[in-house]
């Protein structure tokens, strides 16, 4: 019988189980799902990728290859663009490098956190054992990893993972490179095809109309792409439509014997007859795949599955009979190399095309504007970047961020390099640098995760590397000749960034280890007694600080220099792991510093990488319901314990609370007001009615839950434990305070002048001009105590 109404039911016949129909149910749902998701990374994933047709055989046939231009140099040429697009984005990616995902995120520095959770690689100095209790902390059935020769070698000499740091953050500074470079080149290709109509622009007005775009595009960023993020995927579907029609028509009318150019026998012609020359000239061929890294970095968003459909089935045939359209053409007219793209676009439709080439460059610099935003906010999580400011432009769609300060930094250096260059073929030539770059250490670190992560044989990732690195070492070498001629770009950006990166990163490292070595002793607290030598007044003292163990050096400030201190103590340490993201269940970790009547507490906040610290006013709340289940279970409830043995021995003990909502130590009534952002607004002056006129579009209000803690009256709970949550509440109702260390980081006057030059001129600038720790963590500034000190690392 079927079911009805779309209902499974059991079946009579038990050679017909439900589970198989289920299934086909599900996999039907799932590959729907993945169908929506591949046309969605149309418009993110390859915007990039589907423009490269606009300037790669005008790139590739420039200099001495000029000299060569015939028809069996332009089959030898589409022969090595169709055997790159096949090795590189397809067998590379498609079916190897999108398998390493960390826990669906993509990227270098996924890579590289892979690569961290599975062996001893990071230099972050503040990561425990703790953090591999995380449920995004696994990757499948390796977990549980048999050492590799590999492995085991690499940590134990600190410089190779030192090296391991810098080769990751040389490819972050180049994919920042290619958010200066994607924007300068795209444009400037889509407009040149107002040069080849019957009313030329000159040079000078196509370099403004140019300038005026790239001013427009990154003057909306502020925006964020969501708002007309709906637009893309038509726009580059269109393209895509577009370049696939021009490329048949062109095979047909022009040259159809360019399809047997697909054999790799027409390479080695167009070595053999162009030798050196043709060599150098793999400097433009590598273009064709400028914007694959995307495939990969933008994994996040969608899924493997889902980007892997598009490139199979869409990007890769479009773009292979878009080339292979040029080349015909080309065959058939020499002069019109300069111009391939738009030449060979028949006259009716020739307008539509260059409206849409606009809009598809545009498109493919937004995604890559918004990709460089996001790694710039993976460095600083994993304490590579200086603090900036972080807008997110979106409140339904998690991970859309804007970044101001890097936003008009781009804009510069994009204007810089379009008006300095005003030729495609020099920022291709610095653009094509970049991008191979990123992949080729992609293609090391990938060879780490397979015998490191994958736990494959030496041999295998060996296998992989040598293969990969030959083809793209080859064009890498092309890349390099080209230095002279504009490929000096990237390297300089690159060098600049990474030099950012690494002295920030030297340097929080160098005060943390400062912060390690000059801890408080526990024995001196323990003889101050409960009181701390000092009056101990209603409230809360949360103090923040870089160490998960022990008591910064900067209390002893305070009770030294201070008459009176809060009754209840919270050492705050906010913390990145090597994982995307951390559950809010898994977030914060609890415990006890010195005994019960001390009423000294430590809080570990963790986060992702790519965890979004969010302004939403309930830190305090959840901290409070955090130490309410800690005490409890701590009294002897093991049915909540997660973590380590709670009773103090000297050492602190770390309890994860994983059920924060569901709080059974205290009675919470939840109460929601209004209150604006630019003012202090009291609860009890303001009304329903007048909050609907006080506030417009313009200023929405900002609703906040005020909640209110109650000790439950069940007789279950123990008297001290009673008494330690009545004192939390209370200090909860007298206020809550924040302290932090305002620090001065100099070097010692025995350091080496390199040392100096890092730490007292280059750490002191950006610290002194990057966005301070209390704005970085939201801390309210009318709660916020500072406390200087003098760093001498």
């Amino acid at each position: 019988m079927e079911p009805e109404s779309g209902v499974l039911t059991p079946s009579r016949n038990p050679s017909r189980p439900i589970p198989k129909l289920w299934d086909i149910k599900l996999s039907w749902v799932n590959l729907s799902r993945n169908l929506i998701l591949a046309y969605q990374s149309l418009g993110v994933v390859y915007g990039d990728l589907s423009t490269s047709p606009l300037y790669v055989f005008s790139s590739t046939f420039i200099g001495k290859l000029q000299n060569h231009q015939n028809e069996e140099a332009i089959f030898g040429a589409f022969s090595l663009i169709f055997w790159t697009l096949t090795f590189i984005p397809l067998l590379k990616y498609v079916f190897i490098v999108l398998s390493a995902d960390d826990n669906g995120e993509g990227g270098t520095f996924a890579l590289y956190s892979l690569l961290c959770r599975h062996g001893k690689f990071s230099l972050l100095p503040n990561q425990q054992a703790a953090d591999e209790e995380l449920s995004a902390y696994k990757y499948g059935p390796s977990t549980q990893a048999v050492d590799s020769p590999l492995k085991r070698f690499l940590e134990k000499h600190k410089r190779l993972r030192t090296a391991l740091l810098v080769v990751v953050l040389f490819g972050a500074s180049m994919v920042i490179g290619d958010g200066v470079l994607t924007p300068a080149i795209s444009v400037l290709s889509s407009a040149s095809g107002l040069q080849v109509t019957e009313n030329k622009l000159t040079n000078g007005e196509l370099l403004l109309l140019a300038c005026v775009i790239l001013v427009g595009l990154f003057a909306l960023q502020h925006f964020g792409t969501h708002r007309v993020a709906f637009m893309f995927a038509p726009i580059v579907i269109i393209w895509l439509v577009s370049i696939f029609s021009i490329g048949l028509y062109n095979i047909i009318c022009w040259n159809p014997k360019i399809v047997h150019a697909v054999s790799p026998y027409y390479i080695i012609k167009f070595f053999r007859e162009t030798g050196k020359d043709g060599w150098i000239s793999l400097g433009g061929i590598l273009l064709s795949i400028t914007g694959t890294e995307a495939m990969f970095a933008d994994l996040g968003h969608f899924t493997a599955l889902s980007i892997r459909l598009a490139f199979a089935f869409v990007i890769y045939p479009c773009l292979v009979v878009q080339y292979m359209g040029q080349a015909a053409f080309l065959s058939r007219n020499f002069h019109s190399i300069p111009n391939s793209f738009y030449d060979s676009i028949p006259g009716p439709v020739f307008w539509p095309v260059f409206v849409i080439a606009t809009l598809a460059a545009i498109v493919g610099s937004q995604a890559v504007i918004t990709a460089t935003f996001s790694i710039i906010k993976q460095c600083h999580a994993l304490g590579c970047f200086p603090r900036v400011k972080v807008v997110h432009t979106s409140k339904h769609i998690y991970g859309q961020i804007y970044i101001p300060e890097i936003n008009w930094i781009l804009m510069i250096l994009t204007l810089a390099i379009t008006i300095g260059f005003q030729d495609t073929t020099l920022i291709g030539n610095a653009y094509g640098l970049a991008c191979m770059a990123v992949m080729f250490i992609t293609t090391f670190l990938m060879a780490l995760v397979i015998t490191c992560v994958w736990q494959k044989s030496i041999l295998l990732a060996a296998m992989f590397l040598l293969f990969f690195w030959f083809i793209e070492g080859v064009y890498l070498s092309a890349a390099l000749m080209k230095v002279p001629q504009g490929g000096w770009v990237p390297l300089v950006l690159a060098v600049i960034f990474m030099m950012v990166m690494y002295i920030w990163h030297y340097g929080t490292r160098k005060k943390y280890n400062f912060d390690l070595h000059n801890k408080v002793s526990l024995k001196w607290l323990l003889g101050l007694g409960p009181s701390l030598g000092i009056v101990r007044v209603p409230g809360i003292g949360l103090i923040y600080s870089e160490l998960v163990t022990g008591v910064p050096a900067i209390f002893s400030h305070f009770v030294t220099n201070l008459p009176a201190f809060h009754k209840v103590l919270v050492f705050v340490c906010v913390k990145s792991v090597p994982v995307p993201y951390v559950s809010p269940e898994e977030r914060f970790l609890i415990g006890r510093i010195c005994p019960r009547p001390y009423q000294m507490y430590r809080c570990i906040v963790r986060y992702g990488y790519k965890d979004i610290q969010r302004d939403d006013g309930d830190f305090e709340n959840q901290l409070i319901q955090s130490i309410a289940e800690f005490i409890q279970m701590e009294a002897g409830e093991p049915q909540f314990c997660s973590s380590e043995s709670s009773s103090y021995d000297g050492r602190m003990a770390v309890i994860s609370t994983k059920s924060i909502q569901s709080s059974s130590s205290l009675i919470i009534t939840e109460i929601e007001d209004c209150s604006a952002s630019n003012s202090i607004q009291s609860s009890k002056s303001l009304t329903l009615q007048s909050l609907r006129t006080a506030y417009d579009d313009e200023n929405p209000p900002v609703w906040r839950r005020h909640v209110r803690f109650q000790v439950p009256t069940s007789a279950g709970v123990d008297i001290s434990v009673r008494e330690e949550l009545m004192d939390l509440i209370q200090a909860k109702e007298a206020g809550v305070a924040y302290i932090m260390g305002h620090s001065y980081v100099k070097a010692r006057r025995s350091s080496s002048f390199l040392k100096k030059l890092v730490i007292d001129i280059g750490y002191s600038f950006l610290r002194k001009n990057c966005r301070g720790p209390a704005v970085a963590l939201n801390i309210p500034h009318i709660n916020l105590i500072e406390v200087g000190m003098i760093y001498y690392v």
